[in-house]
């Protein structure tokens, strides 16, 4: 008789009440973290992606360095020599900045997780409002 009356009491109603709440809560919570998972994979395949370029551009600078240099040495005139390894210096940092700039900027337009951070603003929005 004791259980019959706990079943169909007036607190069965707030028992009620705060299991919903709680299997909310949780569900909030995993679809955030599983967001959270998604948005951290794509930030480490852009992380990967973006090593990747920094190390073929040095690599080929570093190349492409030598190379031109031993060219410029040797076609240049002797008395140009001095100008003709100015200019290509000159040339090769400005191509060096170029490219480091390009990498600097793909990484400024990667955010990390951007999208978790978005839900969870509304999410707060959503709490502050009720």
């Amino acid at each position: 008789m004791a259980d019959n009356q706990q079943n169909h009491g007036p607190g069965k109603g707030v028992i009620n009440i705060g299991q919903r709440i709680i299997t909310t809560l949780v569900g909030i919570v995993e679809t955030r973290v599983r967001l959270a998972v998604v948005e951290l994979e794509a930030e480490k395949a852009n992380l990967i992606q973006m090593m990747i370029m920094v190390g073929l551009t040095l690599l080929f600078t570093a190349f492409g360095l030598m190379s031109l240099m031993v060219l410029v040495i040797w076609a240049v005139d002797a008395q140009y020599r001095l100008m003709a390894m100015a200019i290509t210096t000159g040339v090769l940092f400005a191509l060096a900045l170029i490219f480091g700039l390009w990498t600097l900027a793909k990484s400024r337009r990667s955010t990390l997780l951007s999208a978790t951070r978005k839900e969870l603003a509304s999410d707060r929005q959503l709490l502050e409002d009720d």
